[in-house]
């Protein structure tokens, strides 16, 4: 597993944008154009352009 960070509060904002729960979610890499993260539960990654 990647190890994840919480999401800040502007990340979380993102996140919510795109429709998914930020409550769930962890941050793992951060670009200027995107934001990559995992599910805490099922290891499932996504990637979020920002």
């Amino acid at each position: 597993m990647k190890n994840g960070k919480n999401p800040t509060l502007r990340q979380k904002r993102f996140i919510e944008a795109a429709g998914l729960d930020p409550n769930d979610w962890l941050v793992y890499k951060v670009k200027a154009d995107l934001l990559q993260i995992i599910h805490r539960k099922n290891e499932s990654t996504k990637i979020i352009n920002a």
